[in-house]
């Protein structure tokens, strides 16, 4: 058991320190841009977007910020403005499809993923969410109530101060990266040394085939259902690495979980905007199943007129 814990702890170490070196800088560099003309740039870009998909020009505020930091700085985007139910529940799909980009896809570059497969999939899922939702839902019109009021932040003066805010939220950023990863990595490592995670893909085995997957894929995709991207990279990275999870097996576990990932929480942090949460998950899961099976069916065939050309050529 010990052993185990040892080498648990070391594992979490150098995957904390791999995607450390991937979250800090984002971190740090999106902090900093919110103090310059960069942010309201991007913002004036994608506003004539809005009205396509039935959201005022204000949407892009947190759809923007969700998508350059996380949920949780979108929804503060939010919080702060007046938007009906429709509105934010739009954004909330959007943004459960589509969010944390720049670290998230970064974790997918580390697990071995395309990241124009990553971004293509993400951008898609949400912006043609956001358009069936504002032609199919007719209601929603009245305005949104808000569980909770935020706090309002202190305005920093002077780059000195802008600079040690943006190291402290990375450096927190890693920390809490760290409390999570490492724990978990020690009880992922005890449960193999037990056997007990053979057993649980065995348990999940009829879902990833059902995906298009093998066995060895089930550590990868519940660690993602689960965690999530970035927290559940840790244990993604592990998994390619120790069961040999194939470049295939991983690019279609990541398209499911860009479109369905960290279920418990991305679905809880919705609950004080006011908006049903329960067909937020329904479609984030429903859109990642169709997804995946869809992907897996085309690349099937793919792969098998690979094969018949090669057999005609010999």
């Amino acid at each position: 058991m010990l052993q185990s814990v040892q080498k648990g702890f070391l594992v979490g170490l150098k995957t904390t320190w791999t995607l450390g070196k991937v979250i800090f800088p984002v971190t740090l560099i999106v902090s900093l841009l919110q103090y310059t003309p960069v942010l309201p740039w991007v913002i004036s870009l994608i506003t004539p977007l809005m009205n396509i998909i039935g959201l005022s020009g204000d949407a892009a505020i947190p759809i923007v910020l969700g998508n350059l930091l996380n949920l949780y700085a979108g929804i503060g985007a939010i919080l702060t403005l007046d938007l009906t139910v429709k509105e934010v529940f739009i954004i909330a799909v959007m943004l459960s499809f589509s969010h944390n980009l720049l670290i998230e896809s970064g974790v997918a570059l580390k697990v071995g993923v395309k990241l124009w497969v990553i971004l293509a999939v993400r951008i898609g899922l949400a912006f043609f969410s956001a358009l069936i939702i504002n032609l199919v839902w007719k209601g929603g019109s009245e305005m949104a109530r808000y569980g909770f009021i935020p706090q309002n932040e202190t305005e920093l003066t002077g780059w000195g101060a802008i600079l040690l805010d943006g190291l402290q939220k990375a450096a927190l950023g890693i920390f809490q990266l760290a409390l999570i990863v490492i724990p978990l990595m020690i009880a992922i490592q005890i449960l193999k040394d037990l056997k007990w995670l053979a057993v649980f893909s065995k348990w999940m085995a009829p879902v990833t085939r059902m995906l298009g997957m093998k066995e060895n894929t089930s550590t990868t995709l519940a660690a993602g259902l689960l965690f999530g991207l970035a927290f559940g990279a840790g244990v993604m990275i592990q998994a390619v690495k120790e069961d040999g999870v194939s470049k295939k097996d991983v690019t279609l576990a990541f398209i499911f979980l860009v479109a369905c990932h960290a279920v418990v929480e991305d679905t809880l942090i919705f609950i004080p905007l006011g908006i049903p949460v329960l067909p937020l998950l329904l479609i984030r899961l429903g859109v990642a199943i169709v997804l995946t099976l869809a992907v897996a069916y085309f690349w099937r065939r793919a792969d098998l007129s690979k094969r018949k050309e090669a057999t005609y050529e010999h």
